[in-house]
């Protein structure tokens, strides 16, 4: 197995919608043994610490939950993806899924650096593709993908020089998506994966297809791993729990999967709370899902009691 230089962020964003507690997510998988389980696989792993948003003059919106904050988060993890990418694998620990406006986009202008495409693995129940302008809850954590792939509304955030198509962006395990937000994506041709199509075909059949088209572009992969991705019957520290989602069998094989691509560049693990987690479960499961990711085999990983 090819060993990595990972970098562990720190994200502690809670800005991104009014219910609070993904500020805890990065200690949380501190706790539950992320680097520990990243260094037994004989990666070297460095905590590079938590970022802290940029400050900024902006003032609050009427209807945007924490515009400042949020424009001052993704100015912040824009750099910090931009500084860590060149030196490993940057993993960044969330966090609430706006995070992903800055890792994202920070991760594109590495991928321009390196004269390569960047593609986006977007793991998720909600395809975030609202704008500022079309939110109707204004939290800004169904807004990133908008952002990134160059959508307009975004007028208060550091514009983007180096969007990402929306052709190169995956989904994978969408089940709840507003019809506005299916159809903009369907027209611009993102791969839409939704819960229903993976029950009749599987959840490997469309991820294989997306990594083919990154491989044959030469291009560099972004995974965004949302908590909500999961069933909440086995991940419940997520304040967006949606019936229905993908199981711990088909999870791990997507990591795996990934893993066997040899693609992946940086990775984002979102929307953990703690508040709402049960003795640890969903965070010990969020750090066996990265640790499948970087090379963990089904036969190595260990039996937890809870």
């Amino acid at each position: 197995m090819t060993t990595e230089n990972i970098i562990l962020v720190g994200a502690p964003m809670d800005a991104g919608k009014r219910r609070q507690g993904c500020r805890m997510g990065p200690d949380a998988y501190r706790v539950a043994g992320l680097k520990t389980a990243l260094t037994d696989l004989g990666h070297s792993v460095l905590d590079a610490g938590d970022v802290r948003p940029d400050q900024t003059d902006l003032a609050e919106h009427a209807h945007l939950f924490a515009l400042p904050e949020c424009v001052g988060w993704t100015k912040a993890l824009q750099r910090a993806a931009l500084e860590t990418a060149p030196k490993g694998v940057p993993i960044f620990m969330g966090g609430d899924h706006a995070l992903s406006m800055g890792t994202v986009s920070g991760m594109a202008l590495h991928a321009q650096q390196l004269n390569r495409p960047l593609f986006v693995l977007w793991l998720d129940a909600h395809s975030d593709f609202h704008t500022p302008d079309s939110t109707d809850s204004g939290n800004l954590h169904g807004t990133p993908v908008a952002y990134f792939t160059g959508q307009s509304g975004f007028d208060a955030f550091p514009k983007i020089t180096t969007p990402v198509p929306t052709d190169r962006v995956g989904m994978i395990g969408l089940r709840s998506v507003d019809p506005a937000e299916r159809a903009r994506l369907e027209q611009d041709r993102a791969m839409l994966a939704d819960m229903r199509s993976i029950d009749e075909h599987g959840i490997k059949a469309p991820l294989m297809a997306f990594l083919d088209r990154v491989r044959a572009a030469n291009g560099l992969l972004h995974v965004s791993l949302d908590v909500d991705f999961l069933d909440p019957s086995i991940a419940p520290a997520v304040g967006t729990t949606v019936p229905g989602g993908a199981t711990e069998r088909e999870a791990h094989l997507v990591m795996e999967l990934l893993h066997e691509s040899g693609l992946v560049c940086s990775l984002d693990l979102v929307e953990l709370n703690p508040f709402l987690d049960e003795r640890g479960r969903t965070a010990k499961l969020m750090v066996d899902l990265a640790a499948s990711l970087m090379g963990r085999r089904i036969f190595d990983r260990p039996t937890r009691s809870f």
